[in-house]
């Protein structure tokens, strides 16, 4: 039941991150391999993006 919630959580979280790059000011081929890292490695990719990624940063 745990981890259910917990990959739904991840779900939500990639699924926001690849909103945030498509709605980024960077070019094309950009947000497609920020879009393909987010989805291709869930976990780390949201991670990397956060780290690195275009936009914004919380802090």
């Amino acid at each position: 039941m745990g981890s259910g919630i917990v990959g739904l959580i991840l779900l939500a979280a990639d699924i926001y991150a690849v909103v945030m790059v498509l709605q980024s000011s960077v070019k094309g081929v950009e947000k497609l391999l920020w879009a393909l890292l987010i989805l291709l490695l869930p976990l780390a990719g949201l991670i990397i993006w956060y780290l690195l990624g275009p936009g914004k940063k919380p802090f």
